[in-house]
């Protein structure tokens, strides 16, 4: 059903986040997939990397990161000045797991001359192992702007299938990680819904599987998703991506319906960050997440080198 309500915040936990934050001289950011009551606290929402561009920007000396440990590394990256914390420390991505530094060393060697192309959802570490990175936004301009005619994509397996559909001049070698919440989508209930509403617009994230982006009707990354249900006419969407989204799509389209399939598209390590740690984190400066210089210089080159690409 249409229709946006806002989470019920207790006003005394709001004034002491408010509080905090004002004495910590802090910045909150909350990723689009984190709960909605997240989402009210923070100064920014966003896609990951967009986030750390955010808290560059600041005046800020406290980063508080509601999201999973790469982003709050990112940060680390960008703003090395600053103390960044990670609410929770708990929150992993499943998908930047699926790689670690000695695996892809390993694989370089046996692909010597072929450059790395990392997908930000991946360490600081293996981020200094590779030539360049890329966003699921800008993941097409980047691999167009190689001169290699043979890439290593890293890790999701997923985006790498999407980007080498539609820039068939280029091979693209894969790695065998993904993203388990958008990978479990079911096709036969993507389709149900499909006959169930044809009526509605298909919106993916291209960390899905080839078969379930063949039945969309627009692929993009979460504020590409989120932008487009603002500027399609129509009023009914299927979004196969992470739940979270549903939130910010239903405060800016309030008369709109946005349409899940019956798998939960949940990640349960974004849903681990809570107003209580949000309070933790400010109230005792931890747990700081700070990338080393020894491996920073590497991974601060391979995403300066992405930034450097022109938008498509």
């Amino acid at each position: 059903m249409p229709g946006y309500a806002p989470p019920a915040i207790p006003e005394d936990l709001r004034a002491r986040i408010e509080k905090l934050v004002k004495e910590r001289q802090a910045v909150i950011l909350s990723h689009y997939y984190c709960k909605p009551e997240i989402h009210e606290v923070a100064h920014f929402v966003g896609d990951s990397l967009g986030l750390s561009q955010e808290a560059a920007k600041t005046s800020a000396k406290v980063i508080i990161f509601c999201g999973v440990h790469f982003m709050a590394e990112t940060a680390s990256l960008l703003c090395p000045e600053k103390t960044v914390i990670l609410a929770n420390i708990e929150a992993g991505c499943p998908m930047a797991d699926m790689i670690e530094p000695k695996a892809l060393a390993e694989r370089k060697k046996e692909l010597p001359g072929v450059p790395v192309l990392t997908y930000v959802n991946s360490s600081a570490a293996v981020k200094a192992l590779s030539d360049i990175c890329c966003t699921s936004a800008n993941a097409v301009a980047v691999l167009r702007s190689l001169s290699a005619k043979r890439i290593l994509f890293t890790p999701d397996r997923n985006l790498a299938r999407r980007i080498q559909s539609l820039v068939p001049e280029k091979e693209v070698l894969t790695w065998p990680g993904f993203c388990p919440t958008h990978h479990r989508l079911n096709l036969a209930e993507v389709q149900e819904l499909k006959e169930t509403h044809p009526d509605a617009a298909v919106l993916a994230h291209p960390e899905c599987q080839s078969k379930i982006l063949a039945e969309a009707d627009f692929i993009g990354s979460t504020s590409g998703l989120i932008k487009r249900a603002g500027d399609n006419p129509k009023e009914k969407f299927i979004v196969l991506t992470e739940e979270g989204v549903l939130h910010p799509m239903r405060k800016m389209n309030p008369l709109k319906t946005f349409l899940t399939p019956k798998t939960a598209m949940i990640c349960p390590n974004m849903k681990k960050n809570s107003l209580d740690n949000v309070v933790s984190a400010l109230e005792t400066l931890s747990p700081v997440i700070k990338v080393s210089e020894d491996i920073r210089a590497d991974a601060l080159r391979a995403v300066d080198r992405m930034m450097a690409v022109p938008r498509d």
